[in-house]
């Protein structure tokens, strides 16, 4: 055949029966009835040709459009097994959803969910759909036996069509009589993981031999994935109530005992033993103010008036400036500030020496604390490097590291990722920058009680959260203050609250992956400057790890209507959003947006016209909502 040569199209004649057999789905049989009417009626040869090749045209079109509901079909039970996970509250009920939902879609006659007992070191029968063996529902089976033990061991999904005639794995005579009594032959089991620790196996099985194709493998792992992810978080879940408990425990002692400490700090005065006791620059200040019987006050160097306090620097001794007497605070060729004495304008010689030595001393306090600090600091970056690293897993031994440091590794904690966002002019100030960065991370780190480290060219804190707060709020709490004392934008991304640090430290490790996927998602979705958690983004902060045109995507999808919104001042977008919440009803709808239905009926037809026609089909809705979504999330004051 000629490359210029191109086939005739059948003719509306010959389509016409099969698109009615479409348009009704009928089944595959069906499809032969128009060629074999047409012989009967002793039809042309062409008139019968044209009609095979209609009807394979139309069994392909039959089954990309089977293909396309069955897997329209796996992503709506993927949606709502991952929207039964969000809102986990009974573990039980959310992994028999998952095997109700393989077992249907795969289309076998059982399903059923195994977990390993690190107890007892087996595994047993955790969730069973389908089966009506009791022996086979109450199996407990050892490590390592039946296809079960192949797939852990490997960490792959196996696939046996005929289960008895497999040698591939070992048979028991306990397994072997619970799958006989179930009557099973065919058997896919696919892998349940946490990280690199299998916990478990899903299995779809029939009662006759089966072949399971690559698809339907596929599907089934992802069902895998999300209920080693209900286990986690239920495991989760239940660490943190322990937590709580555990901190609502501490809170019951410290309420007790404030009375106590609140007593004892009456005990002590403002007076020069506050030093000795470790007391800081205020409370000399206080002290001295009853001493010379007028108010002292700490100043930075810049607030201090320049001339007076260059002369005290130089002379060694406290200058008069008006009212007022000036005595500089020292250390070598370095100001730190100074004590400015008011009220009090005649000194005598001993009240000026007063002044001069609480100067002094002010010196000393000053740097004893910078040096601590500085030492402080150092040991924080160290203890919370290690817990990233995960070198050291003793928790003895990181329970004592962290209580020096004032740090309670027992709490629950946030680990937040900041970078800066500003513009650097060269490599020295982006140095400067970062050191500053560091420098207010470890400050904040330590009135928290919590650690701070310099990691991939920006800072790593371990926080933790108090029983009212948030990770969101405390993302954004901590990108406004850092913010606030480096003086220029700073960006932070917050992992969810995490637990059990001492016994599980590669928990920071993994913690932090997920602050730093925050922060990326920030960045993309453009609010450098702003802080987010894992938990405002869900499974979209997935899709937004990585390097992806975000804003190009809403433009493409959703641009037109946000276009038309921001020319007329119309709200499409407001519409649009409440439509999709409300099932894609117009009367719950006008309902939600408190207009009439004739309202809403004409906004969503100006969105037709500005979206096209298909803009309901569910892959262009799925699409919408999703752009919806992110421009929500980039736009958080519009939420």
């Amino acid at each position: 055949m000629s490359r210029d040569h191109v086939q005739p199209a059948p003719s509306a004649g010959t389509e016409a029966p099969y698109l009615e057999l479409l348009a009704r789905d009928a089944s595959a049989e069906a499809y032969e009835q128009p060629v074999l009417l047409a012989r009967a009626e002793g039809r042309p040869a062409d008139r019968i040709a044209a009609l095979e090749e209609a009807k394979l045209l139309a069994l392909r079109v039959r089954a990309e459009l089977e293909g396309r509901r069955r897997r329209e079909a796996e992503l709506s039970a993927l949606f709502e097994t991952a929207h039964d996970l969000a809102g986990l509250r009974d573990l039980d009920a959310v992994l028999q959803a998952i095997v109700q939902r393989a077992r249907s879609l795969l289309g076998t006659d059982v399903a059923y969910l195994t977990l390993n007992d690190p107890g007892r070191g087996d595994t047993y029968m955790r969730v069973t759909e389908g089966s009506v063996s009791a022996r086979f529902q109450q199996l407990r089976l050892g490590m390592g036996e039946g296809l079960g033990g192949l797939v852990a061991q490997t960490t792959r999904p196996y696939v046996t069509d005929d289960y008895f005639k497999d040698a591939r794995f070992q048979h028991t005579l306990t397994i072997d009589a619970g799958v006989r009594d179930e009557g099973l032959v065919a058997i896919l089991g696919v892998p349940l993981m946490l990280g690199p620790q299998v916990i478990g196996v899903l299995f779809a099985a029939d009662r006759r031999a089966r072949v399971f194709e690559r698809a339907q493998i596929a599907l089934l792992g992802s069902f895998a994935a999300l209920a080693a992810a209900a286990i986690d978080t239920a495991n989760l879940l239940t660490e943190t109530r322990a937590a709580l408990a555990s901190l609502e425990r501490a809170n019951e002692i410290i309420r007790d005992r404030s009375a106590v400490i609140e007593r004892a700090s009456d005990v002590h005065d403002r007076l020069a033993e506050l030093v000795l006791r470790g007391g800081g620059v205020h409370d000399v200040a206080a002290a001295v103010s009853e001493v010379l019987g007028g108010a002292v006050e700490f100043t930075e160097a810049d607030a201090a008036p320049a001339e007076a306090l260059e002369a005290s620097r130089a002379e060694g001794h406290a200058v008069q400036h008006g009212s007022a007497w000036i005595a500089a605070v020292a250390a070598g060729g370095e100001l730190l500030g100074a004590l400015v004495l008011r009220g009090h304008p005649g000194l005598d010689p001993v009240d000026e020496r007063t002044l001069e030595r609480a100067a002094m001393v002010t010196s000393l306090l000053l740097l004893a604390r910078r040096s601590a600090a500085e030492a402080e600091q150092r040991v924080r970056g160290e203890l919370l490097d290690d817990l990233l690293d995960a070198r050291d897993r003793d928790p003895r031994l990181l329970r004592e590291r962290a209580a020096r440091l004032r740090a309670d590794l027992d709490a629950t904690h946030v680990v937040l990722a900041a970078r800066l966002d500003g513009p650097a002019a060269d490599a020295d100030e982006e140095a400067a920058a970062r050191r500053r960065l560091w420098s207010a991370a470890s400050h904040l780190a330590a009135t928290r009680q919590g650690l701070a480290a310099a990691r991939d060219g920006g800072t790593v804190l371990l926080l933790p959260l108090g029983a009212d707060d948030s990770a969101t709020d405390l993302a954004r709490r901590t990108a406004r203050q850092l913010g606030t004392a480096v003086h220029q934008p700073v960006t932070v991304g917050a992992s969810a609250p995490v637990t059990g640090l001492t016994t599980h430290p590669e928990t920071v490790a993994a913690a932090y992956a997920e602050g730093r996927r925050c922060l990326d998602a920030l960045h993309l979705l453009g609010r450098a400057g702003d802080g987010a958690a894992a938990e405002d983004f869900g499974f979209l902060g997935l899709l937004l790890a990585g390097d992806r045109d975000v804003a190009g995507f809403v433009d493409r999808t959703i641009g037109p209507v946000a276009a038309y919104d921001d020319r007329r001042g119309t709200e499409l977008l407001r519409t649009l959003d409440a439509y999709f919440a409300c099932g894609m009803s117009p009367a719950r709808t006008k309902d939600a947006l408190h207009v009439h239905v004739n309202t809403v009926a004409q906004r969503l037809e100006r969105v037709g016209r500005l979206l096209g026609e298909d803009w309901q089909t569910p892959a262009r809705a799925l699409e919408i909502q999703l752009a919806l979504r992110l421009h929500r999330l980039a736009s958080p004051d519009r939420r």
